[in-house]
């Protein structure tokens, strides 16, 4: 792949930083991205290379920007089958399944959804400049259900703002040991690292951990367990997870935060992402998408209601 050749010209009122108009020209890349560009020499204003960002640059001022094609990652496209719940030019909607990690890391650097995300696209790779290309949000190895992965520069930032903004709706499905104090309610927690196990999170002060809440209602009753409906207002690892355990009632089969002797048998924890509201880029109403419960998730509920 060869350079991508953008000329603009500059023909404001007033003088105007050279980085200002160029995120006006090219939107889809961050300020910091084209800053990046403009230092590394990619940047050349009336046929000389840019001394620094914020070079003023006056009405007439011709500007080329060479951008690079994106530097291999050197993570390998594996052909995974997807669950694609929604795709277009700018994003995809995944309903993962359980045992999937979500980006490459030390003892699992295959199977992961970045592999098979670049399987179905390969152009995505570099997508956010990083080593986990499209990824906007994460979900634990063994929670299964719907995660989006953004298809270009321009949707990543417009997921990443949405998510910032907490204003994308994320619905959760956990069923619980026990059940929570109250049918209905709202946990504020502040999460962070457990002090006596650093692989693991866990409810802190507010001085050692970062702001944490979820909202919640009882879905269905059982006589030992609770189907809830959980939704994170924030999104700190592990925190659905850790603010059933504050409640008392852990997820059924998180042998990390819950009971270390299983309840009942079942494979995986049951937590499971199924509805997402969300503004897809350009557009202005909200669209919600769902992903049913897994069939191993079922039969656990068909179970229960047996019994």
């Amino acid at each position: 792949m060869t350079d991508r050749i953008e000329n603009f010209r500059y023909d404001g009122p007033a003088p105007e930083r050279l980085d200002r108009f160029l995120v006006a020209c090219l939107p889809e890349f961050s300020r910091a991205r084209l800053q990046g560009l403009i230092a590394d020499g990619f940047v050349w204003v009336d046929g000389s290379p840019a001394k620094k960002s914020g070079q003023p640059i006056e009405a007439g001022t011709q500007v080329e920007v060479r951008i690079p094609p994106p530097q291999p990652s050197g993570l390998v496209a594996e052909d995974i089958p997807l669950d694609v719940i929604f795709e277009n030019d700018d994003l995809l909607i995944v309903n993962k399944p359980a045992g999937m990690v979500v980006h490459p890391a030390v003892g699992h650097e295959s199977g992961t959804l970045v592999n098979a995300v670049l399987g179905h696209d390969p152009e995505i790779e570099g997508i956010g400049g990083e080593e986990r290309p499209g990824i906007v949000h994460r979900l634990d190895k063994d929670t299964s259900g719907l995660i989006v992965v953004a298809k270009n520069d321009a949707a990543m930032r417009w997921l990443q703002e949405q998510f910032r903004q907490r204003t994308v709706q994320k619905t959760y499905l956990a069923l619980v040991d026990g059940a929570p104090p109250t049918p209905t309610g709202r946990v504020e927690a502040p999460i962070g690292r457990d002090p006596k196990d650093r692989k693991k999170m866990a409810v802190t002060t507010p001085a050692k951990g970062r702001e944490a809440v979820s909202e919640y209602k009882t879905v269905e009753t059982f006589r030992q367990h609770t189907l809830l409906e959980v939704h994170p207002l924030t999104g700190r690892t592990h925190q659905i997870r850790l603010h059933c355990a504050f409640l008392g009632c852990p997820i059924v089969g998180d042998s990390q935060y819950g009971h270390r002797k299983l309840s009942l048998e079942i494979s995986r924890h049951f937590l499971h992402a199924f509805q997402l509201k969300i503004n897809l880029p350009g557009e202005q109403e909200a669209r919600i998408f769902e992903a049913p419960l897994p069939k191993e998730l079922e039969s656990v509920l068909a179970l229960l209601r047996k019994s």
